[in-house]
């Protein structure tokens, strides 16, 4: 039976409305205290905690999930956090913390992490609770967004909690789905890619999707951002084993990764992967993109597939961030393999950029500058230079400028282990299996496939082989037509029973001269026994191979039965000035029956004429590079410079031939700067031995690494008079002989300061207040002249001024 006070069912129905509604909260002025005095720092927010840890029950139909499931989080990064009811529940209002694993919640400390509203309308901080987010008005809603940034590092772990407001029921879990737990992820960027990579014991294959979202845009790194150019390389990395590295933190670029780096080319790159034969199972290869960011309703962020087995389970690629001097970004030995003989369900990694090593620029267009000798890749930082477009005085982390997500799309042939993740991932281990069949559109007509090329084996070790086809016509241009190209696993000859000899052949001589000098006609390659089988039997091996060959199609008439597309526009003349050509295309949307090329032309060229052009070209040498910055420390300028390589006048051409940039180097060191000693002072004794001080003041502290303050008082020994040690008990006549002896010093003073030659002085001025309250101050004083004779001096009769130290006691 409850035994809840009327008092207390007040303030527990106080304290329900004010969840179901913070609207409702704030017109009433929640203010009482439902569980026990409130102190200074147990404010609203702890009183939410406390009610909802009140409230545990279980109910799955909430779901708080963060976007991509990450069991970690980056620091800095932001991420989508939706609240989701599953139908037909919903809910009418909500709130939402991020606080610290193990905190209580009642003090601003243990919140962390930022929130931002979405929809305004939606959703709003909460008055009483400004860590927290909730509901602006209480209606049924099915789901609710808002993002969240992470902390900075250093935080560990959190916990992002949501309480539901159903009717009048709240439900809130510790423990659950509306508590998601996400721990500081470890930094991939250290100073080598040190990664244990393990053996892998899983069965059968996987097959992966990867798929690359450049956030580099001018909106998130603002600072220089290059507006014309930017773009992301076109991406390439493989699947391979643990004894091949692409490019490593710590290591130094390949030829190919230098190429992709400098040049955003990755033919280097794909030549090095496939001379890697056995140790690489997928070429992994994505387009460039231009701009390097468009919305995803506009331009899908890029993907590709790739496979893994258990001697090629680590994943790497790499894409140029340009213009840049040698600036990449990219994964490095992604092993997909778990520890429990699995696939890896999903990888989520926001990337930063790295320095490749070869190039020394330090912003987005630096000119060319080889790093001689070649350094070692690194990623790069906040502090590296003044001038480069992610610097940050205080040294914080650098924004990521794109996130990859590898995920699972399905797995093949016998698991290790038997139990699946989920159920998902049981349908499309099947539905892949199941889908073997020819699936190319009848809208596709292609050639014949190649035979299959010899083995990429020689020997019993597994290798790989290909085939290929060619696209002749594609009759509807809306159905893509899939791939020309096709590859299979093999071994070495002798290694499959399939096999018709144990023979040993070389590889394919280059192909013959076609046999027609003007349409179709017949090629032929061969090759040769290298050794032959043990048991001395015939190798039955082809050694020739033969196929047709077209020879100058235009010479044979195009057959009636040859159908085009009408021709398409004419592209933009060549030339911006006088003469230029330009050029139209159209496909063949059916090739004649009888299998013959179709002879109707397919590109016309013409020629184009633009304004004239300037009689008097203005040809200039190229840049050449920037100078040193003028000044060695501190704020400066740079100049670079190119000539007319034209002889004509330089009234001529208007085109700049001198640029000046401005340039910052480290700041210039400041010494300290120290005031003028003051006079010293009398001596603190009337007799025997004493000391006599003065001081000085720092009138600027030194900065940048300048030259530090030195002393600031000193004291010096002073003897007036040796003392009568007969008269030392006789207090009263060395007071009365202080007094005279201070009465004579006052009086002469006053004689020698109010009369100077030539000059009738004021008296001095009162004494300035101390100019500072402790640790040795100054004062002044000011004596002017009041009449001026003609027999005057110019040096004798002038203003004085005295300077004396004060509050020399230290702070």
């Amino acid at each position: 039976a409850s035994t809840m006070t009327p008092l207390g069912q007040q303030r527990r129905l106080a304290l329900l409305l004010c969840l179901v509604s913070t609207a409702a909260c704030n017109l009433s002025g929640f203010t009482e205290e439902p569980f026990e005095r409130v102190g200074k720092s147990d404010g609203y927010c702890s009183r939410i905690l406390r009610a909802q840890s009140n409230r545990k029950e279980v109910n799955s139909e909430f779901r708080l999930r963060v976007e991509g499931d990450p069991e970690s989080y980056q620091p800095g990064s932001t991420y989508r956090v939706t609240l989701t009811a599953s139908s037909p529940a919903y809910f009418r209002g909500f709130i939402l913390i991020a606080l610290k694993e193990g905190a209580e919640g009642d003090r601003d400390e243990d919140y962390t992490g930022n929130f931002q509203i979405i929809d305004e309308e939606e959703t709003q901080y909460m008055t009483n609770c400004p860590p927290a987010v909730a509901e602006r008005t209480p209606r049924r809603r099915t789901s609710n967004q808002v993002y969240w940034t992470a902390p900075p590092g250093g935080s560990g772990c959190i916990l992002l909690k949501a309480s539901i407001v159903q009717k009048r029921i709240i439900y809130f879990q510790d423990e659950g789905s509306l508590t998601k737990r996400m721990c500081e992820k470890e930094s991939l960027y250290g100073d080598s890619t040190d990664k244990p990579l393990l053996d892998c014991c899983a069965c059968g294959t996987a097959k992966y999707r990867v798929t690359f979202y450049g956030n580099w845009s001018e909106k998130t790194h603002p600072k220089d951002y290059p507006r014309r150019a930017n773009h992301w390389s076109a991406i390439i990395g493989a699947s391979h084993s643990k004894n091949y590295v692409l490019w490593e933190y710590g290591g130094y670029a390949s030829d190919g990764v230098k190429q992709v780096a400098e040049l955003g080319s990755p033919v280097k790159m794909e030549e090095e992967i496939r001379q890697k034969g056995d140790e690489v199972l997928t070429v992994i290869k994505m387009k460039a993109q231009w701009p390097a960011w468009q919305p995803l309703n506009v331009r899908a962020a890029p993907s590709a597939e790739f496979s893994v087995d258990r001697t090629r389970h680590i994943m790497s690629f790499l894409t140029m961030l340009g213009p840049s001097p040698d600036w990449n970004v990219g994964l490095t030995a992604e092993d997909l393999c778990t520890k429990e003989c699995g696939w890896v369900q999903k990888v989520v990694q926001d990337l930063i950029p790295w320095d490749a090593g070869t190039d020394s620029g330090v912003t987005y267009e630096s000119p060319n500058k080889p790093t001689l000798p070649q350094e070692k890749i690194r990623p790069l930082t906040s502090l590296d230079h003044p001038q480069s477009p992610f610097y940050d005085p205080e040294g914080g982390a650098i924004t990521p400028v794109a996130r990859v997500i590898v995920e699972r799309i399905a797995r093949k042939g016998e698991q290790c282990n038997i139990v699946p993740d989920n159920v998902d991932d049981i349908v499309a281990d099947i539905a892949q299996e199941e889908k073997e069949e020819d699936d190319t559109p009848e809208t596709c007509i292609y050639s014949n496939w190649s035979p299959w090329s010899a083995c990429s084996s020689a020997t019993c070790e597994k290798g790989k082989r290909m085939r290929q086809r060619m696209l002749k016509a594609q009759l509807d241009l809306s159905v893509p037509c899939p791939h020309t190209q096709d590859f299979e696993p093999c071994m070495g000859p002798g290694c499959s029973d399939e096999d018709a000899s144990t023979c040993m052949m070389s590889e394919w001589i280059t192909w013959s001269p076609c046999s027609a000098s003007c349409g179709m006609g017949s090629r032929s390659r061969e090759r040769y026994v290298k050794q032959f089988p043990d048991d001395g039997s015939i190798c039955t091996l082809p050694t020739e191979e033969t196929e047709d060959c077209v020879v100058n199609e235009e010479c044979c008439s195009a057959p009636s039965s040859c159908l085009v597309t009408e021709w398409g526009e004419w592209d933009v003349c060549s030339a911006t000035c006088g003469l230029g050509m330009k050029r139209r295309e159209r496909l063949v949307k059916m090739p004649p029956a009888d299998g013959s090329i179709c002879g109707a032309e397919v590109l016309e060229v013409e020629k184009c004429m633009m304004p004239e052009c300037h009689t008097i070209p203005c040809m200039l040498t190229p840049w050449s590079e920037w100078s040193d910055c003028s000044v060695t420390c501190g704020k400066g300028l740079r100049t670079r410079q190119r000539m007319l390589k034209s002889p004509v006048e330089l009234g001529d051409c208007t085109e700049e031939l001198e640029q000046v940039e401005k340039c910052m180097l480290p700041e210039c060191p400041i010494d300290c700067v120290m005031s003028e000693w003051t006079e010293w002072s009398e001596c603190n004794k009337s007799c025997g031995k004493g000391h006599t001080i003065r001081t000085r003041m720092a009138m600027l502290e030194p900065q940048f690494g300048g030259d530090p303050c030195s002393e600031t008082i000193q004291r010096k020994k002073c003897k007036i008079r040796k003392c009568n040690r007969g008269q030392a008990n006789s207090d009263e006549k060395r007071r009365r002989k202080e007094q005279r002896e201070k009465r004579r010093s006052k009086q002469g003073r006053s004689e020698v300061t109010t009369q100077h030659p030539g000059c009738k002085m004021r008296p001095w001025s009162t004494w300035t207040e101390c100019t500072k309250p402790c640790g040795g101050g100054i004062q002044e004083r000011l004596m002017t002249v009041k009449q001026k004779f003609k027999t005057a001096q110019l040096s004798s009769c002038k203003d004085r001024k005295e300077i004396r130290a004060c509050n020399v006691h230290p702070c």
